[in-house]
């Protein structure tokens, strides 16, 4: 694959040290290791190896990566893996897509306020699904559940909220049956947005209560108890978006949309346009227009960009993806091992059609084996030069 023609790294790397120093004790130390990972991520400050290939002799340079959960890089070999080890997980049933969206007023708070909003999200978002879908009313069964924080909206702006990937069924709450939703819909949606707002506005009642909230500048006024009791009093009355999309096609149809949703960060490199005089171009979808006429390009001052992308910035120790219910980490495997017993299935019938490719690349020029001959620490340059690939001749000796 090529690398594209601009990346976040050259941004940070050409307006990186003046933005800091722009913003010098206004940047938090978790968002000054990410601009420095991304800056350093695959250049001779991190190392690297050379590798040669054993037929035609062709020589590259590969420098380690900064593994940073928020650079764009990194991610792609992150999700091989991970999905690697879901695979062993999915059922051959219907999966369904559910979003749960914190409204504009709480996503205020949630701006200051990150490690215990995004927390209170996932925990609330998981809760009120296992509890609508154990209702008998509605489905009554154990589900499970793959949650992903997603915090930014497609131009980069403050917008968290989660999305599930949902088996189309769950356990029966005595165990002994596998209990399917009804073809085309899983729980209702009116329902859930009811109960997630109830017991959001709850949670943060006593969150703020015990004192663990923080508000500034246009909301410091909300740190009294009567500011924002009338705060919680306006969120009641407001709707809250619980959005569930159609089913999937099959089990490989969602490790495609997991691939692309749980290691994405703020910004691909593949949006980026330009970087100029006048700042970042970048390609953005406007939501609220339907066709072809959503896909728009956004030029920010470069400051800006990169302020707008390090907002996303998690806190340390924060996990974005979760698992609940019959998918919680402690009883999954055996959880899965009675669902496929349930739907009468074998690990075998299971298994995906295809497989996610692992290993070192090929050799560019003829396909051959690349092997290691040489690491050099960070820093350090390499004792061998690169080749430039050439495009491999094959000669008929018949």
């Amino acid at each position: 694959m090529s690398r594209p023609v601009l990346e976040v790294a050259d941004i940070l790397r050409s307006h990186g040290p003046a933005w800091r120093k722009a913003h010098a004790g206004h940047v938090s130390l978790d968002q000054l290791k990410v601009m420095s990972a991304i800056e350093r991520c695959r250049t001779a400050a991190l190392g690297g190896h050379v590798a040669r290939c054993e037929d035609c002799a062709h020589t590259s340079i590969a420098y380690n990566s900064c593994r940073n959960r928020h650079c764009p890089k990194c991610q792609g070999a992150a999700a091989k893996q991970w999905l690697a080890d879901r695979e062993a997980e999915l059922l051959p049933v219907p999966y369904y897509h559910v979003v749960f969206t914190l409204p504009a007023r709480i996503a205020d708070i949630a701006y200051h306020n990150r490690a215990a909003i995004y927390d209170l999200l996932f925990k609330v978002s998981a809760e009120t699904m296992l509890t609508i879908a154990a209702d008998p009313k509605h489905l009554g069964a154990r589900i499970g559940i793959t949650s992903v924080l997603h915090t930014w909206g497609s131009a980069m702006t403050h917008h968290p909220h989660v999305h599930m990937i949902v088996p189309g069924g769950g356990i029966s709450l005595d165990g002994q049956s596998w209990v399917p939703c009804r073809p085309g819909f899983f729980l209702p949606v009116r329902v859930l947005s009811r109960l997630f707002r109830r017991l959001f506005l709850g949670r943060l009642a006593a969150l703020h209560q015990a004192g663990r909230l923080s508000f500034f500048g246009n909301d410091a006024h909300l740190a009294g108890a009567q500011s924002f009791a009338a705060l919680l009093a306006a969120s009641r009355k407001t709707e809250w978006v619980v959005y569930a999309k159609r089913p999937f096609g099959g089990p490989q149809a969602v490790l495609a949309y997991l691939s692309r949703y749980t290691h994405r960060v703020a910004i691909a490199n593949s949006r980026l346009i330009a970087l100029d005089q006048q700042g970042v171009t970048f390609r953005w979808k406007d939501y609220r227009v339907d066709g072809r006429n959503r896909h728009k390009r956004m030029t920010l001052a470069t400051f800006e960009f990169i302020r707008r992308f390090l907002i996303h910035v998690l806190p340390k120790g924060l996990h974005r993806i979760r698992h609940y219910g019959l998918l919680a980490r402690g009883p999954c495997a055996d959880n899965i091992a009675r669902a496929r017993e349930l739907l009468a299935v074998s690990d075998r019938e299971n298994e995906p059609t295809e497989t996610i490719a692992a290993g070192k690349p090929p050799c560019p020029c003829c396909g051959g084996r690349m092997i290691v001959i040489e690491v050099f620490e960070r820093g350090a340059t390499p004792s061998h030069q690169q080749t430039a690939p050439t495009r491999a001749i094959r000669i008929d000796t018949s």
